[in-house]
């Protein structure tokens, strides 16, 4: 079956229908709100990247987001505390488009990190988690930096175990392992410190969803378009699009670059 967003958005009422549940279709943004009407709360599921996910892996991508949506749901308008729970506080990326309050208007701790990218901190509940926000900080008397440094320190905990692929000479690493901080990993400079140690070529990293990141050792001009066409692809399918563009790892910063095909490639 061909698979296009109204299709799409007619499955997905159907699989998350419930009593207390409303959906809300936006044709302009592309989207399809799933709200619990007792307290009004909900997630906007994107519909693009799903339906370009269905191209790939069919059924199973549908099978992802019902999962993802579920979850969340279920533990939006709990109250969640992080004493005792300092192992499951995470740093996660998000694009800069991403909300930096929740819709009730309360910030989210963050932080500046890339052109493209933003930090954010995240308590994990077991299937998903929560973003910490201001009012969680400040009921339980906590520091923001106190979250920072626990967040940083968990980040560096996490595996790096990579799968590798050679293209035209260029070594490709892919990190993937659906634990909801794959991208986050971008910030364990050890690690990315320890790669750059290994390239060979010119070090390129890419993070354009959650749940994958890419490391490049780029050994000619075909390696940056191949970098450039899989982070595209891995961009257009992911739960939590992050960014398409990569970034150039050197003297231990990143550098969003832009990469124009046919060999060209400039720094933003």
């Amino acid at each position: 079956m061909k698979m296009d967003s109204k299709k799409l958005k007619n499955i997905l009422q159907e699989r998350l229908k419930g009593d207390n549940r409303a959906f809300k279709f936006d044709s302009k943004q592309d989207t399809l709100r799933v709200e619990n009407v007792n307290t009004g709360k909900g997630i906007a599921i994107q519909l693009a990247p799903v339906v370009a996910n269905y191209e790939n892996v069919a059924d199973k991508a549908i099978d992802e987001v019902t999962y993802y949506v579920e979850e969340a749901l279920k533990v939006m308008g709990e109250e969640h505390s992080m004493q005792g729970k300092e192992k499951s506080i995470f740093p996660v990326i998000r694009s800069t488009s991403f909300p930096m309050e929740s819709e009730e208007g309360n910030p989210f701790l963050y932080d500046e990190h890339t052109a493209e990218t933003r930090v954010f901190y995240a308590l994990d509940l077991g299937k998903t988690y929560r973003l910490i926000d201001e009012k969680m900080i400040q009921r339980e008397n906590w520091q923001g930096d106190r979250i920072r440094e626990i967040a940083s320190f968990n980040a560096r905990s996490l595996s790096t175990a990579l799968k590798s692929d050679i293209v035209a000479d260029n070594t490709f690493y892919f990190l993937n392992t659906n634990d909801g901080y794959d991208a986050s990993r971008i910030l364990n400079e050890p690690w990315l410190r320890e790669m750059k140690d290994k390239i060979k070529g010119t070090m390129a990293v890419a993070i354009p969803h959650q749940d994958v990141i890419i490391i490049a050792d780029v050994k000619n001009d075909t390696g940056y378009d191949i970098l450039a066409q899989m982070a595209m692809s891995f961009f257009a399918s992911g739960h939590v699009p992050i960014t398409a563009l990569s970034f150039l790892y050197e003297d231990n910063e990143l550098e969003p670059i832009f990469i124009l095909g046919k060999n060209k490639k400039r720094e933003q």
